[in-house]
């Protein structure tokens, strides 16, 4: 094999820059000595063609070294070896491969003298043009749908070229489109460690699914790709893009900068512990040897560190510029408010450094306000252009359609946008995601089916995954072919959406609840790559009704301005109107029962923002009852029924089409149920 002459090279960028006349070579160690780059042939090659030796006299910059690589075309596979230890995968690498790597025998070292690291690919991702998103930024008007990129399309009941990969999911846009989403979320789709599970869990021949285990940040993970091994990774990933944008929608990346896939003490060497173990982590000031640990999963990113924070910054924008991504969502996200001590800050560097990053600064920045060990943001996230996964109403829509009572004022300020929450420091309804489930949890179908987790297959005696699910069953746990529990659990999976897409804010959907998709009561399918997991496409048919219902609650929502005005309601006349923009109910009109413990029903009117748009009357009855809910008289307004969750004749939604005036001025509600009027002009004015 040719071996290459080499020069000094510059510090400048970071990673493996391409260029006709040979590569660049740049990497981060504040503590190296001795460093050696060494170059693969394939991503399986046994042995390194060539090791080159960087001089730290003419190869070094400060804490960076690099060496320029004349005449080496892009395809080339690369490691790093800092003072003869393991080798290490780049972690500013375009694209990695992870065909030799074994998680196990790197732990253990097993693979001492071996060659069974991730490695790097030299791309051209330099040749790239940047990609601007014709996608407008804002999430006001946006309706949220979380999908696994893998699990989305591995079922063979999907019936794509390429299942499982980015180019599979392309064949279902159309889907998406028809479904009347507006954004994916996409859960994570760097470069992750499959093979990341405890022993327990991969005896089961169980691996790392969701993907919370990164370890190369700048890369597309191999296993989406259809030829990862000729770095099409930002290829493959950046045909999704173009064309979900092609088709109006917007992507949003769920990252991980909490934790790393290295582990604690005990996890193994990949990237960062051998390069900048003491900068990148946060370690135990009593035992430098040992990891603090605020992620529950081993070691936690030391984000407020100045390099770190650059890290994360430039690998964000790397993904907007060049990728064309149209937002993120952060998960564990308070651990961007902890110091190097661990404790919080007052004005924490990285989530400010993002917020005023020029090039994220419009963008949709979601964090899911918490982490592992108990420190809570949600209403209080650093910043002001921040929105947040808003878990408190999540937790109150759940309880309130299981059966608790005395909620209605919680449910109300829910539903009016958690202006509790986000209206103290100048923020707006569009601040808060609002969701019922997402991939961490119940599904829907799941949520009205247990009251416990059933989580065995996991392989860990079920003690993995949350007690607290805030569910109700309905009667029966888990399957059953009863008639009156099988109803009972599809209205309530109807008014969970019904509820979520009425309520001010931005609602997020998790993928396959529109078809009632079910886990068997798992509620942490975070290693579970088989069916228990994946998008069944049959259900598409067998869940018709659902799926119109959920279809057109979203169609409701986005032909409805009052719905998505990014504004908190004032219970004044909007301009133009003689009636407040909402108006709160109870058993009586205008006497919604805040102070009392046992009811379980409340009604409100929201007024359309001009004269031309439909007020709404919406009737929520969780009651084991019936009710007779009065409807308001509004001049020159007849009540058209628009949605009844307990009507299964129709889906629970009339198209406008078929919708006839209310002639009575009295609507039954049936029990657990959700009831919308839309008020509008008589037929014959």
């Amino acid at each position: 094999m040719k071996t290459y002459s080499t020069r000094s090279g510059t510090r400048f960028l970071p990673g493996a820059s391409w260029t006709a006349e040979g590569v660049n070579f740049s990497v981060f160690s504040r503590s190296g000595k001795r460093v050696d780059l060494f170059l693969y042939d394939a991503a399986d090659s046994a042995e390194p063609f060539q090791i080159i030796a960087l001089d730290p006299g003419t190869n070094r910059s400060y804490f960076f070294w690099h060496v320029f690589v004349e005449g080496l075309p892009a395809g080339f596979h690369y490691t790093w070896r800092i003072d003869g230890g393991k080798e290490l995968t780049d972690p500013w690498a375009r694209a990695v491969t992870d065909s030799v790597w074994n998680r196990r025998h790197a732990i253990n070292g097993a693979d001492s003298g071996g060659r069974t690291s991730i490695r790097g690919l030299v791309t051209t991702d330099s040749k790239l043009l940047p990609r601007k998103s014709p996608i407008p930024p804002g999430l006001q008007s946006a309706v949220i749908y979380e999908l696994h990129v893998g699990g989305f399309t591995r079922h063979p009941s999907s019936c794509v070229q390429h299942p499982g990969k980015f180019l599979g999911l392309i064949e279902k846009i159309p889907y998406l489109k028809d479904l009347g989403i507006t954004h994916v979320e996409l859960l994570p789709i760097v470069a992750f460690d499959d093979q990341d599970v405890p022993p327990s869990v991969d005896a089961k021949g169980l691996r790392n699914y969701w993907g919370y285990s990164p370890h190369s940040f700048y890369s597309p993970h191999p296993h989406y790709c259809v030829t990862p091994e000729l770095g099409t990774h930002q290829n493959e990933f950046r045909e999704l893009v173009k064309a979900l944008h092609a088709a109006g929608l917007g992507v949003i990346l769920d990252v991980v900068f909490n934790h790393t896939a290295e582990g604690g003490a005990d996890g193994p060497i990949i990237n960062f512990k051998g390069l900048a173990n003491d900068v990148f982590y946060l370690l135990d000031p009593a035992d430098r040897r040992q990891y603090r640990d605020f992620s529950g999963c081993g070691n936690t990113i030391n984000c407020n560190h100045p390099i770190v924070t650059r890290f994360i910054v430039n690998c964000l924008e790397w993904w907007v510029e060049q990728m064309g991504v149209d937002g993120f969502r952060f998960d564990l996200a308070s651990v961007f408010v902890r110091g190097e001590d661990g404790a919080p800050l007052e004005n924490p560097p990285l989530p400010w450094n993002i917020e005023l990053s020029r090039t994220l600064a419009r963008l949709p920045l979601i964090a899911e306000a918490w982490d592992a060990r108990g420190l809570y943001h949600v209403g209080a996230f650093p910043g002001f252009s921040w929105t947040e996964w808003n878990g408190r109403y999540r937790d109150v829509m759940r309880r309130f359609l299981r059966g608790d009572r005395g909620m209605i004022g919680e449910v109300a300020t829910c539903i009016a946008g958690s202006s509790d929450l986000y209206a103290d420091d100048g923020r707006l309804p569009a601040n808060s995601i609002n969701f019922i489930t997402c991939h961490d949890g119940f599904t829907l179908r799941d949520l009205v089916s247990y009251n416990h987790k059933h989580n065995k297959a996991n392989g860990e005696d079920n003690r993995d995954g949350t007690n607290d699910n805030l569910s109700w069953n309905c009667g029966v746990e888990g399957e059953t072919a009863d008639p009156t529990v099988v109803a009972l659990r599809r209205r309530q999976a109807k008014n969970f959406i019904a509820i979520l897409m009425i309520s001010r804010g931005v609602p997020m959907l998790l993928a396959g609840d529109e078809i009632r998709r079910t886990q068997r009561g798992n509620n942490n399918t975070w290693c579970q790559d088989n069916e228990l997991s994946w998008f069944d496409w049959s259900m598409v048919e067998t869940e018709r009704d659902m799926l119109e219902f959920v279809r057109r609650m979203i169609a409701l929502r986005r032909r409805h301005p009052s719905l998505v005005r990014n504004a908190f309601f004032t219970g004044k006349p909007m301009p133009g109107r003689d009636i407040p923009d909402i108006a709160w109910h109870g058993i009586r009109l205008n006497e919604p029962a805040w102070h009392d413990n046992t009811t379980q029903f409340l009604a409100f009117t929201i007024a359309g923002l001009t004269a031309n748009e439909e007020d709404l009357h919406v009737i929520l009855n969780m009651a084991d009852m019936a009710v007779d809910a009065p409807l308001p008289v509004i001049p020159d307004r007849d009540w058209y029924p628009a949605v009844d969750t307990s009507n299964h004749a129709t889906t629970g939604i009339l198209l406008r089409e078929n919708q006839r005036p209310v002639l009575t001025t009295m609507s039954q509600v049936q029990p657990h149920s959700v009831v919308v009027f839309e008020g509008r002009q008589p037929a014959s004015s």
